[in-house]
């Protein structure tokens, strides 16, 4: 086992299957350039075997799915099968939605039990000018289906200053009367962000901010969390949760468990460090040559990590997922 200094050690995994996506978010992507697949992007198979050797070499115990947007991946069906049967205790999948009907009952035979949905609004107008493609109403048919096939839903938001602001409120209604859970997202300094200070402050909402805001509607309560997770999360006595992801105002860097893995073969143990490892040419060796050359990789990964709190950094949310 790998452990650091002040005793983390990589437990949840982070897939991005593919850096393509048919969205193109103002936060994600600011020339509006809608994301295709890497041309170096790894089979489905040598990254199920890169989640696999993860297990074995760091002790990965969660995994999940993203991209881009990983329902928009040929390799997704293959991918799933092959880590359905790895014995994880946790598998879950982040989507913006757009094709969750259409992809359903595969992930319902795949065993997904959870899913994450990012959704900025409620408003048809607001969200294609966010997300700059998509469709609302398809988004929340998918996720009604979603509930009906028994799969537990987080809403994923990332509130922005003059865009979507007076969606916190809906958007979170409608969460608790469908017993989704409503994640707010705190805005991230990463990418075009980290060097542009003034476009960041412009638009980015606090964790007090959302507190007073939600204040002026419900009482709340702050609810129990896992050791290591990223949010704080509150209970709305008789009604149900929501969480704040506070990057910025509460950070969680002390307690990260997470570890990333490209599409591209990179690994990635910090968001705030440029920092990367490349196992793409591990991945088709045999286990006992791949594990201590993986292992050395993991070691220089987690001593990537921040100490305390995240400080910003040039690499692109889009290309690792969330």
């Amino acid at each position: 086992m790998i452990v650091d200094r002040q005793g983390r050690r990589f437990r949840n995994l982070r897939v991005s299957l593919t850096s393509a996506c048919n969205y193109a978010c103002t936060y994600c992507v600011p020339n509006g350039k809608r994301l295709v697949a890497a041309q170096d992007e790894l089979s489905a198979e040598a990254m199920a075997r890169g989640v696999a050797y993860l297990i074995e070499a760091a002790g990965i115990e969660r995994l999940r799915i993203t991209g881009g947007e990983p329902l928009v991946s040929p390799k997704l069906e293959t991918f799933m099968t092959a880590v359905g049967q790895m014995g994880l205790d946790d598998i879950s999948l982040t989507t913006n939605g757009q094709l969750l009907a259409k992809k359903l009952p595969l992930l319902v035979d795949a065993g997904i039990r959870r899913i994450n949905v990012s959704l900025d609004t409620l408003d048809a107008s607001a969200f294609r000018g966010i997300a700059r493609g998509g469709d609302l109403a398809t988004v929340l048919d998918g996720m009604e289906q979603a509930r009906a096939a028994g799969l537990k839903i987080k809403v994923n938001m990332v509130p922005l200053r003059g865009q979507n602001l007076d969606q916190v409120m809906p958007l979170l209604d409608y969460c608790l009367e469908r017993g989704y859970e409503l994640r707010f997202i705190e805005l991230m300094r990463m990418g075009h962000l980290a060097s542009d200070s003034n476009a960041f402050l412009q638009q980015f909402v606090s964790l007090q901010q959302l507190l007073s805001l939600i204040g002026e509607h419900y009482e709340y309560l702050q609810a129990d969390a896992p050791v290591d997770a990223t949010a704080v999360r509150y209970a709305i006595p008789g009604l149900g949760h929501f969480g704040v992801i506070a990057n910025e105002s509460v950070p969680f860097c002390r307690t990260c468990s997470r570890l990333r893995l490209s599409s591209t073969g990179w690994l990635h143990g910090c968001l705030s460090s440029s920092n990367r490892h490349y196992v793409g040419d591990l991945l088709d060796k045999p286990r006992h040559q791949a594990l201590p050359a993986l292992q050395r990789l993991l070691v220089k990964a987690l001593g990537d990590k921040q100490e305390v709190a995240f400080s910003g950094g040039a690499t692109v949310m889009k290309i690792i997922g969330g």
